[in-house]
């Protein structure tokens, strides 16, 4: 191999160990859920009759400045060899009957298991769990269906044809939880303001499942932006 040849091998290598890098440097995970209500609107969009509990969204890795991690792909070398999309899915059988009824597709005529593709593509190749969707789903499962996470008790109040004002949202997570979630809102005709998601923030450390709250960096997220000024609807479950 020649000089120059040898200097070309070695930018290539060395670029795709700093791709590498920076895809798996996150520093914490969104566990994002789904407010069904607000989401579905209108309610034509959706399989009916709508979960009347937060469904999950997913567990993202992210950044410290509060970007996603980008998927896994030709410039995002993230995780060395992770199972890909169709393989994970083939995994989950073993709790398919648990995705089924807390991670669904709420898309009219949208599988489940495009749904579940999807996430891992997107979020679980660049996680902590690269070879093990199992775990990956498995983990998100039991986050999002224990009492520590439960939406209702972090928010305080319930669902109510009176909007709440954000702010008073966000404290109340605070006061419950002990961090400060970030609450994404979905925005109809007229500027009314809908909880879609609330997403708590967990601090990535050497061990899985993630288990230590951290406050989310950005607290509002989609339509709503100021949490002193903001009401916002909570709708009660159709």
């Amino acid at each position: 191999m020649g000089i120059k040849q040898f200097i070309g091998y070695a930018l290539v290598v060395l670029a795709s160990l700093v791709v590498s890098a920076q895809g798996s440097d996150f520093a914490f995970y969104k566990l994002s859920l789904i407010w069904p209500t607000s989401a579905c609107y209108p309610l034509s969009n959706c399989k009916t009759p709508l979960p009347t509990f937060f469904t999950i969204h997913g567990l993202w890795p992210t950044f410290a400045n509060d970007t996603a991690v980008p998927a896994y792909g030709p410039n995002n070398r993230c995780n060395a060899n992770p199972v890909g999309p169709d393989a994970a899915v083939a995994r989950l059988t073993p709790i398919r009957d648990r995705l089924d009824q807390r991670w669904p597709n709420l898309r009219a005529g949208g599988q489940n298991s495009v749904f579940w593709r999807h996430e891992w593509e997107s979020h679980g190749m660049c996680s902590d769990y690269p070879q093990d969707p199992l775990s990956y789903f498995n983990d998100t499962l039991n986050l999002a269906t224990s009492t520590k996470f439960d939406p209702f008790k972090a928010l305080g109040v319930q669902p109510s044809n009176t909007p709440y004002l954000l702010n008073t949202l966000l404290q109340n997570v605070y006061k419950n939880v002990g961090a400060y979630p970030q609450i994404s809102c979905s925005q109809r005709s007229g500027g009314a303001l809908y909880l879609r998601e609330i997403r708590f923030c967990l601090t990535r450390t050497k061990k899985t499942p993630p288990s230590v709250v951290q406050s989310c960096p950005t607290r509002v997220a989609g339509g709503c932006n100021d949490p002193l000024t903001n009401n916002v609807h909570f709708p009660p479950a159709n």
